[in-house]
């Protein structure tokens, strides 16, 4: 019978021990992180600390620290603390650091202190993805996904929340008053001994409502009534549950139709998408060096401005139109089955009757034309259709490119499904890595910056698996 597979004794000697470089074979991630870095300019890119001090202890190189970092997160390692341990026990950490072991707090300084330079580095790497040919084909698709932050829901507060935190603690204060004089009639040590703590009780609620009605005057005085003591930028953003919702960021990407990478990215404290189109698709576009580009997003974004902000830059977008007609909803004719007729400049209601143009009005900052039935009256459908004494049809001035939008949609009905399977996947990616936490930063600009990190990590592991090691190895030495 054959024995098991025998290990080295630990306390045997040898004459020539092993190098780092043995652990590490030619095909690890970690010399590509190596490569990419070694090939950076970081003085240009902005990174702190490129001229040693002339006196003190010597700092760390920060082509290190980033190396450090990149390693970190791409093999979901984010907390400098764990970043510390791995550069202890780690082969492919020590052959990439040269065994250098910084401490926790030089680790997150560096991500602190070099922000801006980190964004840039990710900034970088998709311009050598232009330059390896693979964002040749101009689509992209854009979407956004909530993202929670270092700010649990009981450290959000807005109107509504201090409203029923103080009517809670009157209704508890108010309990406590009636067992306190119930306690004051009885009689013996066990009451007395009540009585005092229903009144430390009932004093502390009295001194947590002074905190609450102060906090209520600040939540006022925000220029968006909403505050969070935690991470002061964090906002609360519902989600696509009902009912539900985050305390965190707004993460908005672009990511190119043909191998899904992240080629433009954003973080925001606003929680709905609809006026970030136009600017991720400009974005995009720099990154991408098109003229112009194909861009797919959902409902979310559907908005006039922005739609035809993204044509007058040379986009053509495709974006549906969400159902809002309070008719339909009703049962009776939305503005959908109204067909308007260009040519003569009016709408044809389903009882084949013309609404003209009479007005136009100004309604926040958009002008509508306003639309008229003549017939409705006498109309055997009128039930069907209004309510009042005739049917009106309101009709943006810029209207002519959302009804083409509409009709490129219409044509090719699958491109819902490309952005779905294009830009949904990287995100489900970025929280799988993340595992069910929160960012490790506070304030959006630091947010930005790990974001910005966890980007380029999916990023790399995405060219890694398209390209392989060696290829990109030698795309990076050219």
């Amino acid at each position: 019978m054959r024995g098991f597979v025998r290990g080295e004794v630990r306390t045997q000697l040898i004459l020539l021990p092993s190098s780092l470089d043995d652990y590490v074979t030619e095909e690890n991630p970690v010399r590509i992180i190596e490569a990419f870095v070694d090939g950076l300019d970081l003085t240009e890119l902005g990174f702190a600390g490129m001229v040693p001090a002339a006196t003190g202890r010597p700092a760390y190189h920060p082509a290190t620290m980033l190396k450090l970092y990149l390693y970190g997160y791409l093999n979901r390692i984010q907390s400098s603390r764990r970043l510390e341990r791995e550069t202890q026990r780690n082969l492919e950490v020590m052959w990439l650091t040269g065994r250098l072991m910084p401490d926790f707090k030089t680790i997150a300084d560096f991500r602190r202190d070099n922000g801006p330079a980190i964004r840039a580095t990710c900034r970088q790497f998709v311009v050598l993805c232009r330059r390896l040919n693979l964002l040749s084909e101009a689509v992209v698709a854009i979407d956004g996904s909530k993202f929670k932050a270092v700010n649990t829901r009981d450290k959000n507060f807005t109107p509504a929340k201090v409203q029923k935190r103080i009517e809670q603690i009157e209704a508890s204060i108010d309990r406590y008053l009636s067992a306190l004089d119930t306690a004051d009639r009885e009689e013996g040590e066990i009451a007395q001994a009540k009585v005092a703590r229903l009144k430390d009780k009932i004093a502390a609620l009295k001194q947590q409502m002074q905190r609450y009605r102060e906090l209520e005057k600040a939540v006022q005085a925000a220029p968006d009534q909403q505050i969070s003591l935690t991470d002061p930028d964090a906002r609360s953003m519902a989600t696509s549950g009902k009912g539900t919702g985050v305390v965190g960021y707004n993460v908005q990407t672009a990511v190119d139709a043909k191998h899904h990478l992240i080629v433009a990215h954003e973080v925001t404290n606003v929680g709905h998408d609809r006026d970030q189109l136009s600017n991720m698709a400009g974005q995009a576009q720099q990154a991408m060096g098109h003229d112009a580009l194909t861009v797919v997003a959902d409902r979310g974004y559907f908005k006039g401005e922005e739609i035809l902000a993204c044509e007058q830059a040379g986009h053509i977008p495709y974006i549906p139109k969400p159902l809002t007609s309070g008719a339909k909803a009703e049962g009776r004719f939305g503005k959908q089955d109204f067909v308007y007729i260009a040519n003569d400049d009016v709408y044809r209601c389903p009882a084949g009757e013309r609404l003209t143009w009479r007005f136009n009005t100004v309604e926040k900052g958009q002008t509508l034309r306003s639309y008229l039935g003549t017939g409705c009256a006498t109309c055997a459908i009128k039930t069907q259709c209004t309510t009042g004494k005739e049917r009106r049809i309101k009709r943006w001035e810029h209207e002519a490119v959302i009804d083409a939008m509409q009709r490129r949609l219409d044509q090719e009905p699958t491109c819902m499904r490309v952005r779905r399977r294009t830009v949904e996947h990287p995100f489900g990616t970025l929280k799988a890595w993340m595992g069910a936490t929160h960012f490790l930063t506070r304030t959006l600009k630091r947010v930005s910056t790990e974001m910005s990190l966890h980007v380029l990590a999916y990023n790399l592991k995405r060219v890694i698996a398209i390209l392989r090691v060696k290829p990109l190895m030698a795309a990076l030495r050219a």
